[in-house]
């Protein structure tokens, strides 16, 4: 499938003014495809040649002003539209299309529950072609009408109301929704099943929440809370901004085996069905679900109202809405604390990201995004994490108030079009008399994290203090200190905030001695790695629960999880202070967070083979720890995580089994689901069961879910055979679904197995780039995030991945991951020789 480049995209503009889409789909035609017609309205402003995309499994027909094209000259994904002339044109086409099961264009999924079978479209960035004929680009944008004919008892959702317009006579149903307002094509939104729905109205808008079937009783239980959410952000957002929601209604839609976390289709949202809870969570996760609809809520402004004009200008979503998403529930919700988790999750993720040779700039120039596919490449904890950081230290600087008045100048002036960086900054510029373009220049279009290091100088009377600077962006923060509270038992507190503007001069405290702790950045208010002087580093490290409030915590458990990263604290010393701090932790995203670095990076790939029990075991000790503190049933959301963590750990078999065996963990909680496949998983990795067990666990949970579990496991088992049937599943059969290939690919690889699965290290390269060539974008991601042999740290592994990436021809999908997971393996390999 060719990529569309910018310079085809601004020519193609200049061409044409598209108007509107009539889309019918006809999904009855069997489980393989589908039934796709589209008439485009369009005008040509000159006499030219253009063309279409589609990707069909067959085009039957295509007319261009009731003239026959012929369907032969359909060039891979393109359709020549020749000798144009200038003025109205109508296109009409008709194609049968296939439906995916990678969570592209339109997929396909059967409830293995009940046998029920639902479809839903993700055509984002350039999947539309998948679904339906189109002029796709997002500076295109028209009004969409779409109708579907559906089996019976099935409901169609779309952008629009919709409404059921006639029954054919094998019984199947046509629906209808209302017209769209002008978007782009990427956010048309077709979603088909028998729902089960829940329905209400707000601020005179029709509402509704749908999951499948098999999953209605978890949604009925969550769903004032859901509900509840979304109208809190809906009337915050309608606070904020001047202008109105701009679509006829607001349906959310769980939906199975989904790629993302969710997408922002104007009046259709759709989420990943992991989002309707079948296992108890932890109030952190709630919290992520309800961040992910103030996230998805905002895009209805950010990118669906005003929409970039090439995908250069991503970051005028995803950072806005990451960053109104944080900030609007704190406003509006009862969870006040999401910048904690905001600091411990998401920056940990944009920081690794801007230090890998993949990065790039929040807003890169346009020449390095030269085509679509090289645009697919910057969703990343760069556009997100890094991106909104980078609005909260610009609303610190410049004001909320004059930010959100230059946001709302900027909506007023590109409503319904495009819009791009230059525009925005125009929009703030006109709200203030700071250089916006000049800190747009520093932040947005430069690489790599600055690093604030304090000095400190004691003097006669007091101390002084320098933050120096390796970097060049201009950073306004909070130097936050604090001491020792007497007979506090470690505990600290603050003693004086102090502003300080980078570059700055010396900032100087009279105020007796030096303070126990000395925080730079402390508030989180801007996106810089942060060292501690050896004084403060000391401090932290014995007394670091001692700090009162959790985003200062957060910001010092960063600081050391960098100074790991970058082979300046040896992984011991986190792991003893983790397995200090953690079983007086309240924050339950500090807990996760730590827990979840302290396994996955530290005990996986930081510490040698050698000593990786070792490392486990701390981990272990820390979270039995929590376990003991919270057996009054007080802390449900900690004593869940410290479960988890101790089930994924634990190196021998005998208390996870004998929870299994009973069902329970003594003193709570019971296992559901969720903790049963967790504990059967780690006992598959340790040699503990096999394929009798987990047959019968299957029987037991014959779900989606459980179907994934009962790959993962059967992939982790210790055995020859069981790895080979794990492989050609993932690689030669090409039957898995993109959820069911992760699953497998997750258990496949296990530090415990490193000798048995030797051989397929060098396997990897090959078959990967073979499989991202036959499935896709989708799956080379799968493939290249968690097929690869990740915890093969020496030097051979290396040297094999880098040769692929010098000899091998693949797609830009997976050469990006690979690129990055090889840079992680490279760092991983420096933290073991530094320490």
């Amino acid at each position: 499938m060719s990529a569309l480049t910018r310079n085809e995209a601004q020519l193609r503009a200049q061409l044409l003014d598209v108007h509107h889409y009539a889309i019918d789909l006809d999904l009855t035609t069997g489980d393989e495809t589908f039934g796709s017609t589209t008439v485009i309205r369009f005008t040509a402003r000159s006499d030219g040649d253009t063309f279409v995309e589609l990707k069909p499994e067959k085009l039957h027909s295509a007319a261009l002003d009731g003239h026959p094209l012929d369907p032969a000259a359909l060039d891979g994904n393109r359709l020549p539209l020749t000798g144009l002339t200038a003025g109205p044109h109508e296109l009409r086409i008709e194609t049968r299309m296939h439906y995916s099961r990678t969570g592209e264009g339109m997929h396909r999924f059967t409830d293995p529950t009940d046998g029920e079978t639902y479809v839903y479209t993700q055509l984002f960035l350039d999947d539309v072609q998948r679904v339906f004929a189109a002029f796709d680009q997002p500076d295109l944008k028209a009004v969409f009408a779409i109708t579907a004919t559906a089996p019976a008892g099935w409901t169609v959702l779309a952008n629009g109301i919709t409404e059921q317009t006639g029954v054919r006579a094998d019984g199947s149903v046509t629906w209808r929704a209302a017209e769209t307002p002008v978007i782009s094509t990427y956010l048309a939104a077709v979603a088909a099943g028998p729902w089960h729905s829940i329905r209400t109205e707000h601020a005179g808008l029709p509402f509704g929440i749908h999951c499948r079937r098999s999953l209605a009783p978890h949604l009925d239980a969550d769903a004032d809370e859901i509900l509840g959410i979304t109208k809190d952000c809906f009337d915050r957002y309608h606070e904020k901004f001047t202008e109105p929601y701009p679509f006829d209604s607001y349906d959310q839609a769980f939906v199975p085996e989904f790629n993302a976390g969710a997408m922002e289709n104007p009046g259709l949202v759709t989420f990943r069905d992991e989002f309707v809870y079948r296992s108890a969570v932890t109030d952190t996760e709630r919290q992520t679900r309800a961040m992910v609809i103030a996230h998805e809520m905002a895009h209805m402004w950010f990118g669906d109202l005003v929409t970039l004009r090439w995908w250069d200008d991503i970051w005028l979503n995803e950072s806005f809405a990451e960053y109104m998403g944080y900030q609007t529930l704190t406003e509006a919700t009862r969870f006040t604390d999401t910048w904690t988790d905001f600091g411990i999750v998401r920056k940990a993720w944009g920081y690794d990201a801007d230090q890998r040779p993949s990065t790039h700039p929040v807003a890169p120039a346009p020449e390095d995004v030269p085509d679509s596919a090289s645009a697919l490449l910057n969703f990343d904890g760069i556009s997100y994490a890094k991106g909104a950081s980078a609005l909260r230290q610009l609303v610190a600087w410049l004001g909320e108030t004059d930010f959100l008045a230059g946001i709302n100048t900027h909506f007023a002036r590109h409503r319904f079009g495009n819009a791009s960086l230059a525009d925005f900054v125009d929009s703030l510029a006109a709200h203030t008399d700071r250089d916006v373009h000049a800190w747009a220049d520093a932040w947005l279009r430069t690489t790599g994290a600055d690093t604030l290091t304090p000095r400190i100088e004691e003097a006669a009377g007091g101390w002084t203090l320098t933050v120096a600077r390796d970097g060049s962006r201009p950073h306004h923060v909070t130097v936050g200190t604090y001491d020792l509270v007497p007979g506090g038992n470690g505990r600290l507190e603050e003693t004086d905030r102090i502003a300080v503007d980078l570059p700055s001069s010396e900032v100087v405290s009279s105020v007796g001695a030096r303070p126990a702790l000395l925080v730079v950045n402390d508030g989180d208010l801007t996106y810089a790695k942060v060292r501690l002087d050896e004084h403060s580093r000391t401090a932290a490290l014995t007394h670091l629960s001692g700090i009162p409030e959790p985003l200062t915590r957060a910001v010092v458990w960063n600081s050391l999880r960098d100074m790991v990263r970058d082979g300046e604290l040896d992984p011991a010393a986190y792991l003893e202070t983790a397995n200090t701090h953690l079983p007086v932790e309240s924050d339950l995203a500090i807990v996760q967070g730590v827990l979840g670095f302290a396994r996955t990076q530290i005990a996986d790939r930081y510490v040698p083979a050698a000593d990786r029990s070792a490392a486990l075991a701390v981990v272990t000790s820390a979270a039995r720890a929590l376990i003991r503190r919270t057996e009054d049933g007080e802390a449900p959301g900690l004593r869940l995580s410290a479960v988890r963590s101790f089930i994924d750990s634990a190196t021998q078999p005998d208390t996870i089994a004998a929870w299994l065996a009973d069902g329970t963990v003594g003193g709570g909680p019971e296992l559901d689901p969720e903790l049963r496949w967790r504990i059967l998983g780690r006992l598959s990795v340790l040699g503990a069961v096999g394929e009798d067990e987990i047959a019968a666990e299957l029987d037991r949970d014959p779900t989606a879910a459980g179907q994934e579990g009962a790959a993962r496991c059967r992939a982790a088992l210790p055995d020859p055979a069981a790895k080979q049937a794990a492989w050609d599943r993932m690689f030669a059969q090409d039957e898995l679904s993109n959820y069911l290939f992760t699953a497998t690919a997750q258990g496949f690889w296990q530090p415990e197995q490193a000798d048995l699965v030797q051989p397929y290290v060098e396997r990897f390269y090959e078959d990967a780039v073979e499989l991202a060539g036959r499935r896709g974008p989708a799956m080379a991601e799968a493939a290249g995030r968690h097929a690869f042999p990740a915890y093969a740290i020496d030097d051979h592994a290396l040297q094999t991945g880098r040769t692929c990436l010098d000899t091998a021809d693949m797609i830009p999908a997976l050469r990006r991951k690979l690129v990055d997971q090889l840079d992680d393996l490279a760092r991983a390999l420096r933290v073991r020789t530094k320490n």
